[in-house]
């Protein structure tokens, strides 16, 4: 079945799914530029690697970290003595957790020439990691401002309502999801397609180098067609809120909405 949102599917956000959505959507992009590309450029499939705490786990997804015990000595079945004491230094003790550092993979697009091997374009579609956690929302940060400071264009895709936007100068109403376009010739403007839960998702465009034609990209088109590709209806539950969960008036919405649709008893 199809989702049932008219655009972004935010039971798609939650922590669990995420990682799947964007390697899934990553691979969808790069695919769907490919078919336009002249033969002078080529798509890469690129990954962040950094390491972050357990507590920051939580945002993406990743497991709990495991505590697990010392293996004990093998003991005689009819030594009561050391079984008991060792029963009465457990009951004393409290299990704690320990921070633990994680590695994060996080893809990321390039589009690069050829000839050259010179990096054209970045498309990052952002991560819970990229927006809340300190290490990731640090290590993107920078690479943002790397890119702004030479002549690389970025397309910044964010589909994820939690955490903090990225940082602009101008300052617009706050929204659920984002895209930026920034062209780098036309720094410090850019382009950017701010868009509710309820709304379709903008078409934008990909630049390349300047006076070159830009590359029309659907993502509309390309999450159906991962929703329906990876089967995320059998999996989610419209009886229960998204995590994250929406604000009053949208929640009133989405059960309307999951009501008509016959998604939610």
């Amino acid at each position: 079945m199809t989702s049932p949102f008219p655009g972004m599917n935010p039971y798609l956000e939650n922590p669990d799914l995420w990682s799947e959505v964007h390697h899934r959507l990553i691979t969808a992009i790069a695919d769907n530029i490919e078919t336009h590309l002249s033969q002078k450029y080529r798509v890469a499939i690129e990954k962040r690697t950094y390491r972050t705490d357990s507590e920051d786990s939580l945002l993406i997804g990743i497991p709990d970290v495991s505590i697990l015990s010392v293996k004990q000595q093998d003991q005689k079945p009819d030594n009561t003595t050391n079984t008991t004491l060792a029963t009465t230094i457990e009951n004393k003790s409290v299990t704690v957790t320990l921070p633990s550092p994680l590695e994060i993979k996080e893809g990321y697009l390039e589009i690069r020439e050829v000839s050259t091997g010179k990096v054209v374009t970045v498309i990052e579609l952002l991560s819970p990691t990229n927006k809340k956690s300190k290490e990731g929302r640090k290590s993107y940060l920078d690479k943002r401002d790397k890119i702004f400071e030479s002549d690389t264009n970025l397309v910044e895709i964010d589909l994820i309502r939690t955490g903090e936007k990225m940082p602009m100068i101008t300052h617009i109403p706050d929204t659920d999801y984002r895209i930026l376009v920034v062209r780098s010739h036309r720094l410090p403007s850019a382009q950017l397609f701010p868009f509710s839960v309820r709304e379709t998702i903008p078409n934008f465009t990909i630049p390349l180098q300047k006076s070159e034609p830009e590359i029309e990209v659907n993502l509309q088109t390309l999450l159906l067609a991962i929703y329906e590709k990876a089967r995320f209806d059998l999996t989610l539950d419209y009886n229960i809120p998204p995590v994250p969960d929406l604000s009053e008036e949208d929640r009133e919405w989405m059960d309307l909405l999951l009501t008509e649709q016959g998604r939610r008893k």
